[in-house]
C-alpha cells in the first residue's frame, strides 16, 4: 500500500506544534522550578503544603482566562489541577 503525500501545509503545521510543545515543556520545567523554591519557603517557614485558597482562585482565574481566550475551562483546570497536585507532593517531600 504507498502512502499518500503529505501537503506542505500539514507539515508546517505540524512543525509549529511540534515548538509549541516543547515551548509548553520548557514552561512546565521554569514553573516546577518556582514551586520548588515555593516549597523550600514553606517547609522552612513550617507552612502548609497546600493552600486551597490560593488552589481555588487559581483555577477560577484559569477559567475565566479559558473563556477569553474561546478553550475549554474543563480541560484546562483539570491539566493545572494534576500540575498542582504534583506540586503539592513535591512540597510534602521537601518537609520530611
Amino acid at each position: 500500500m504507498a502512502l499518500e503525500p503529505i501537503p506542505s501545509e500539514l507539515l508546517e503545521a505540524r512543525e509549529k506544534i511540534d515548538l509549541i510543545d516543547k515551548d509548553l515543556v520548557a514552561l512546565l520545567r521554569d514553573r516546577f522550578e518556582l514551586t520548588h523554591q515555593v516549597g523550600l519557603l514553606k517547609a522552612s517557614n513550617a507552612l502548609n503544603a497546600v493552600d486551597a485558597t490560593r488552589e481555588s482562585q487559581k483555577l477560577a482565574d484559569l477559567s475565566l482566562l479559558c473563556k477569553e481566550y474561546n478553550l475549554n475551562p474543563e480541560l484546562v483546570t483539570g491539566l493545572f489541577s494534576k500540575i498542582m497536585e504534583e506540586v503539592v507532593k513535591n512540597h510534602r517531600q521537601l518537609r520530611t
